[in-house]
């Protein structure tokens, strides 16, 4: 019986979320930028619309995230289609609420961090912290999908910001978010700043640069892209996704605190 109890406690307190390595950092930036070429795919290449297309991929991230949090343990694969769900999803719903809203980038970028704020807060405020140490509960990983979530339609409203309205392009957005990366990078090698702190701005930035760079791929050329195909670009990313996942170790560990 105590032995029962103690493998209930133990399956319930599992990390269900990978350990942050390298290998995690490249998977993240592709699947953001296939969840760009996949919600602009259904969007704009089925013409769609950004409703219709925000309604599909909510229905799939509900389904995925289901799957998530009835797992018993870390499942590579079903991590992962969650995030993609994440990007698609977070693609849809920032073009809506910037375009057919009528805000605009910067005010729907506002909107959007003002919501990641209030979701970490309200985390921090319930939990006591918001390192992903911490998601053994239901309720953590409640508030870190909710939490992902945001980040990831607040990078979609970021790099359309950046990459129309500042005038740099999708080049040139993608090196200005790919910049900050490098910052955060020698914060987390050089500094003491909370790993915490760091990890999710970083979170946050691989974001708009996948973004940035799925815009890159598949925006015409009139509009600084390489018009490339939205289907195959979303297919050839979603099959390197895939062969990493099954090529690169990973596992539930600690997380930066």
């Amino acid at each position: 019986m105590d032995q029962y109890y103690k493998s209930a406690v133990d399956t319930e307190r599992a990390s269900k979320v990978p350990e942050v390595t390298l290998g995690f950092w490249i998977i993240k930036i592709l699947a953001t930028t296939l969840g760009e070429t996949g919600g602009d795919a259904v969007t704009m290449s089925m013409n769609l619309g950004y409703l219709a297309g925000t309604a599909i991929f909510a229905a799939i991230f509900a389904a995925g995230v289901t799957a998530q949090m009835s797992a018993k343990r870390f499942h590579p694969l079903l991590y992962w289609v969650v995030i993609v769900a994440t990007t698609t999803v977070g693609t849809t719903l920032a073009d809506f609420v910037d375009r057919s809203l009528g805000i605009g980038y910067l005010g729907g970028s506002s909107l959007l961090a003002a919501l990641l704020v209030a979701s970490l807060a309200l985390w921090h405020r319930t939990m006591g912290t918001v390192s992903t140490a911490s998601i053994n509960s239901k309720s953590a990983e409640t508030f870190y999908w909710v939490t992902i979530m945001f980040s990831q339609t607040l990078g979609t409203a970021l790099s359309d910001w950046m990459a129309d309205s500042t005038g740099l392009g999708y080049a040139g957005g993608a090196l200005v978010f790919a910049a900050g990366l490098a910052v955060v990078t020698g914060a987390y090698l050089w500094t003491n700043i909370s790993r915490t702190v760091l990890f999710w701005v970083a979170f946050v930035l691989t974001r708009p640069l996948g973004a940035t760079v799925g815009d890159f791929l598949d925006k015409p050329l009139d509009h600084g892209g390489l018009a490339l195909s939205r289907y195959a670009a979303s297919a050839s990313l979603a099959a390197i996704m895939v062969l990493l996942i099954v090529l690169v170790p990973q596992r539930s560990g600690e997380h930066p605190a």
